[in-house]
């Protein structure tokens, strides 16, 4: 009989992470979830999955943390899907932004390397870092970042490549596109429209005020983004791959959807 794999997330109470941790479970993988205690929990996406997953005290700020639950977890495969995520933000908060986006990644591939050598690791990369690169973008694309946020983004891409080919660790990273769901927070533009259409129709609110309407996106269902996540771990050798649909759609498209 096979050994049951174990996974580590962080960011599992997020919108990708919850969706990974119920696609690993299906699987039949034990799964932790690292999350910095809070007096507070936020666990609104990952209700219904406390007393399958195994939560877990850490922070990416922390490497004692981060190598105490790799030495006792013993994960085969690490995902590290933690980071201040919201673009906007990073310009309010560039230090934390590449604390936690940029080197939190060097942290985790740093415990990784010390601790669990063997296991494979997957850092979300993120379609921000070709910033003004002109479409179609590939795994070939030079990067061009706009924002504090995609500049930590391209950081923690380039350490995990330099972790792989200098340690020659399982470490891969999937660049992924725009990808939504039910789950997305409402500082998203598309949660920011699909929740004001809610309350327009219940006659909580008159009218939805947006931004440039022409700005064009890719976007995909996170659901099928986290398959995509496994399937990087899956394959015989560590690599880098650009994830999304090959589709652009404006703004003005999504809310005349």
């Amino acid at each position: 009989m096979s050994k049951r794999k174990t996974a580590l997330i962080t960011g599992i109470t997020g919108q990708d992470g919850s969706y990974l941790a119920e696609f690993l479970l299906a699987k039949e993988y034990r799964v932790l979830g690292m999350a910095r205690r809070l007096s507070t929990p936020n666990f609104e996406r990952i209700n219904h999955l406390l007393g399958k997953i195994e939560i877990v005290d850490g922070d990416l700020l922390d490497l004692a943390s981060i190598m105490s639950i790799m030495q006792k977890a013993k994960p085969d495969e690490i995902y590290n899907l933690a980071s201040q995520s919201f673009v906007q933000s990073s310009w309010f908060e560039p230090i934390a932004t590449g604390e936690y986006t940029g080197l939190g990644v060097l942290r985790m591939l740093e415990g990784m390397r010390l601790v669990v050598p063997k296991a494979k690791f997957y850092q979300a990369s993120s379609s921000e870092m070709f910033g003004k690169a002109p479409a179609p973008q590939s795994e070939q694309t030079p990067f061009r970042p706009r924002s504090p946020y995609a500049v930590a983004k391209v950081y923690g891409h380039y350490i995990t490549i330099n972790y792989r080919e200098s340690y020659k660790l399982f470490a891969s990273s999937g660049i992924l596109f725009n990808h939504e769901s039910p789950r997305r927070g409402l500082e998203f533009v598309t949660r920011k429209i699909s929740d004001a259409v809610a309350r327009i129709k219940l006659g909580k609110l008159n009218e939805l005020r947006l931004g440039n309407l022409d700005a064009k996106r890719d976007w995909g269902y996170a659901g099928d983004y986290v398959k995509a996540m496994w399937l990087i771990l899956q394959q015989d050798e560590p690599d880098d791959y650009v994830i999304g649909t090959g589709v652009n759609h404006s703004v003005r498209d999504f809310v005349g959807a």
